[in-house]
């Protein structure tokens, strides 16, 4: 029998409403926003002006408003921009603090939507029971949800979301941590590879920078999945690449996560993007750490 897993998860929301949404995000965010409907959630990231990361969002529709979730860094920050520009446009921004989603990790799929009375069909977000429903990929599913649901009798909710988060670390799925908030471009931490990046539509905030990196292959950099054992949690920011007998700084870390039952750290780090697969990286403040870089599951193809 599959067992079925759920995760109190710690992300947090944007809420866009008002008579001008769309128009509005789809000036700000790097996604197409006629392509969101309440039945296709999208990546999409927001960019300040110099076409640098405030977060990377699924952005989902659910009762008539747009909504976009990432990390409380992430939101933060750019609910903060949003709001700024927004009092020149018809919408209301509201940052959601304390969202009620939960993280469902499965090996059995369509079992995990009998239980719940979720129908995806071919799409990858549906309604349920007044609530929304997101197919990351055959194991994961978000649910947005509030303080009266309830889940099946033999479905216990985890507060401890390692698990999800790890195996959103191993799909390659970009976050933001503080330090990383408006430091990257967007193909640095692989949206292009995830659709996240529209090359078709109209004008964006840092729309320049990130055609720029494309057309005139001026991007350098790629976000690389690393993964190591350490017999203590680790916290890191920057990663190590051995040359010969010496170390160099390599690239910075983006998000990680440490599983004290496996004993093993991951992370999804910004390299050069011709670092080879091979290579044996460490964590700079914690050396004894040695790190291989895993197969993305993804093609860095940009083309869409």
């Amino acid at each position: 029998m599959s067992l079925v897993r759920a995760f109190q998860l710690p992300y947090q929301l944007i809420s866009i409403t008002g008579e001008e949404q769309l128009s509005y995000l789809h000036g700000q965010l790097t996604q197409d926003m006629n392509l969101i409907t309440d039945t296709q959630f999208l990546w999409a990231g927001h960019c300040s002006p110099k076409g640098k990361l405030w977060g990377a969002f699924q952005v989902f529709k659910h009762n008539e408003q747009f909504f976009m979730m990432g990390s409380s860094n992430e939101v933060t920050a750019s609910a903060r921009e949003l709001k700024k520009y927004g009092v020149f446009a018809k919408v209301d921004i509201t940052h959601i603090d304390s969202p009620r989603i939960i993280g469902l990790l499965s090996d059995d799929h369509s079992q995990t939507c009998q239980l719940l009375g979720l129908n995806f069909a071919d799409t990858n977000a549906c309604n349920f029971l007044g609530y929304k429903a997101l197919r990351l990929d055959e194991q994961r599913i978000i649910l947005y949800v509030d303080e009266h649901f309830t889940l099946p009798a033999d479905i216990a909710l985890e507060h401890d979301h390692t698990l999800f988060s790890e195996a959103s670390i191993l799909a390659g799925e970009p976050q933001l941590s503080a330090e990383t908030v408006e430091e990257f471009v967007p193909q640095m931490i692989n949206l292009q590879a995830l659709g996240g990046i529209s090359f078709k539509k109209g004008c964006y905030t840092g729309q320049e920078t990130v055609a720029r990196m494309r057309y005139l292959g001026k991007n350098k950099r790629a976000m690389y999945i690393l993964q190591g054992q350490s017999s203590t949690p680790i916290t890191e920011s920057d990663v190590e690449i051995q040359l010969g007998d010496n170390w160099r700084r390599a690239g910075k870390v983006a998000h990680q996560v440490y599983n004290s039952k496996t004993h093993t750290y991951s992370a999804l780090a910004v390299l050069p993007n011709d670092t080879d697969n091979t290579s044996l990286l460490r964590a700079k403040h914690s050396p004894e750490v040695s790190m291989s870089i895993l197969p993305l599951p993804y093609s860095l193809d940009d083309d869409k």
